[in-house]
């Protein structure tokens, strides 16, 4: 079993910033991916940030250069510095571990933060 609590989330203008954390706990070592999800209302989720266990890293095309995902493996803790803030990025924001190799692999899931960007 794996728990994640997340924290971070806000109001915030054009153009601000916010960073997300999610803290994990239980049976971490299992983990082999770490991601960020968002999902705005009347859409599906979608996969904003990726980093696997051997640091390989990935962003959605519209955030790109504009979000940071990095984790601190002494803390157990996933981040997501997100600048340069949008409307569109208005979104609950899920944390998620997946363990397990495809086609079994397995994934957790944060509780949700909300993020609001609007002046």
């Amino acid at each position: 079993q794996v728990q994640l609590v997340e924290s971070g989330g806000g109001l915030v203008q054009p153009g601000g910033s916010l960073r997300l954390s999610c803290a994990d706990s239980g049976s971490t070592f299992s983990i082999n991916a770490w991601g960020w999800y968002r999902q705005a209302p009347g859409k599906q989720r979608e996969l904003v940030a990726s980093i696997t266990r051997g640091g390989r890293i990935n962003y959605v095309d519209s955030v790109k250069g504009r979000f940071t995902i990095s984790r601190d493996n002494a803390k157990n803790t996933l981040y997501l510095q997100m600048n340069s803030l949008k409307p569109e990025d208005t979104a609950v924001y899920f944390c998620n571990a997946r363990i397990g190799q495809a086609p079994y692999e397995y994934d957790y899931w944060g509780q949700g933060t909300q993020v609001t960007v609007a002046s």
